[in-house]
């Protein structure tokens, strides 16, 4: 008899706490949780450069086209000793995940490139560039285009002053630059110094044929 009574005893146990629980109000979740419970999540979208998220200071026709893109990345870095360069404005001309390089002699023989960030740029050159005029100006420039793509490569020469009659250093930019549909920016930067083993060629220099 027991172990009918022991069940009966459960269920009306059960049952009336049943009906407590259905006589409260049941919290309401927030509606941005319900929201977001409800909502699926999105499909994650292609990566696509956007402008950076810092506050810029950048003149109006930088992006505009090829040539303002090109002039505005020499007139930037470029200055008299202890100037402040507009960083930002820098920053401006480059898609977020662009890489400056340079080509460089190892010292056991060949050649190394040293990959670095538009902020790894501004890091290594701010004590430089306080303590040392610098004047990068483009000199020469073969270009070539396909679609949203242009590929430009910028003869240049570096002065300590604008007026200086010969420069202390020249060299090649090659420089990468894609248009989104509404501007132009800076996709990747290589460049590579002349020195005494490869001298500038004749093609790369004023006084040749400019295929801009």
């Amino acid at each position: 008899m027991m172990q009918r009574w022991i069940p009966v005893a459960v269920a009306a146990m059960l049952a009336g706490a049943q009906a407590q629980a259905q006589a409260r109000p049941q919290a309401q979740a927030p509606a941005t949780a319900q929201a977001a419970a409800a909502a699926p999540a999105p499909a994650a979208a292609p990566q696509v450069h956007t402008a950076p998220a810092q506050p810029v200071t950048a003149k109006e026709a930088d992006g505009a086209s090829v040539d303002s893109t090109v002039a505005a990345l020499y007139e930037v870095i470029s200055g008299p000793a202890g100037a402040a360069r507009n960083w930002n404005r820098m920053r401006a001309l480059f898609v977020p995940e662009a890489r400056l390089s340079m080509i460089v002699p190892k010292e056991g023989g060949g050649y190394a490139l040293r990959p670095m960030t538009v902020e790894d740029y501004i890091s290594r050159n701010m004590s430089t560039f306080s303590a040392n005029g610098f004047h990068e100006r483009e000199i020469a420039r073969r270009s070539e285009t396909f679609g949203q793509l242009v590929h430009v490569f910028s003869t240049y020469e570096l002065l300590r002053a604008p007026h200086d009659a010969k420069p202390f250093m020249r060299g090649v930019n090659s420089i990468q630059l894609v248009h989104d549909g509404k501007r132009w920016w800076i996709a990747n930067l290589v460049w590579r110094a002349e020195d005494a083993h490869l001298p500038l060629p004749e093609r790369y220099l004023p006084s040749s044929d400019d295929a801009r």
